[in-house]
């Protein structure tokens, strides 16, 4: 008997007040299981910049509730949510600690940050 691979729209809430929505399935990596969200890409609106699609995982111990979704339902969530793959403030930590080019600059909230 072949197994069906698990595939399904959702809202994902996870320990911290965090939700995310997306693409739920099924990932194993080194033997271990997690909960991967393909997160489809935002556009951009009047107020808020567009977001690329990106993709996460997650072990069980950070979940505590999926809610099944249809794609559009869960697409709404992802508008409403726009959550981020990585944190502006931890990118621009990041990029702090790289060595200084020349000439160029990245601009955070109107803060230029020479790199």
């Amino acid at each position: 008997m072949s197994e069906q691979k698990f595939e399904q729209w959702a809202l994902i809430e996870l320990f911290g007040h965090q939700r995310i929505a997306g693409r739920v399935s099924d990932l194993t990596i080194g033997g271990e299981s997690f909960v991967r969200v393909d997160v489809p890409a935002c556009e951009a609106t009047d107020d808020e910049p567009a977001l690329q699609a990106f993709t996460k995982a997650f072990g069980k111990g950070a979940i505590y509730g999926i809610t099944f979704l249809d794609e559009a339902a869960s697409r709404l969530f992802v508008r409403q949510l726009r959550v981020q793959p990585i944190g502006t403030w931890e990118l621009k930590r990041a990029l702090q600690t790289l060595p200084v080019g020349e000439g160029r600059q990245l601009s955070f909230d109107h803060e230029e940050t020479q790199l």
